[in-house]
């Protein structure tokens, strides 16, 4: 069974920072691609960071230079270290991953990043 179990969430000033961690369990998490999504209030979710098993990353624009995704292999955890929050970034934040041919979600963290 594919669990994926985010925290790390919470309330901070703008400018502050946070670190989100994501611990995976029923996969090889070490060959998968992890993700970082957000969904803000009335607003689509969108994808904000992904890393590959080879660790090749990638960010939406808004995030770049902020936002860093790592992954612990060993410890089948993937973060997300966001530094210089805006209001803008305030959102629910998910982690998933693709796998069995089908997308796994977790139920989401808390950000809330106050002016």
């Amino acid at each position: 069974q594919v669990q994926l179990v985010e925290s790390g969430g919470g309330l901070v000033q703008a400018g502050g920072s946070l670190r989100l961690s994501c611990v995976a369990s029923g996969i090889i998490f070490s060959i998968n691609t992890m993700y970082w999504y957000r969904q803000a209030p009335g607003k689509q979710r969108e994808r904000v960071a992904l890393i590959t098993g080879g660790g090749t990353t990638n960010y939406v624009d808004s995030v770049k230079g902020r936002f860093t995704i790592s992954r612990d292999n060993a410890n089948n955890t993937v973060y997300l270290q966001m530094n210089s929050l805006k209001v803008e970034d305030t959102a629910v934040y998910f982690c998933n991953t693709y796998t069995n041919s089908r997308d796994y979600w977790g139920r989401g963290t808390q950000v809330t990043v106050s002016s």
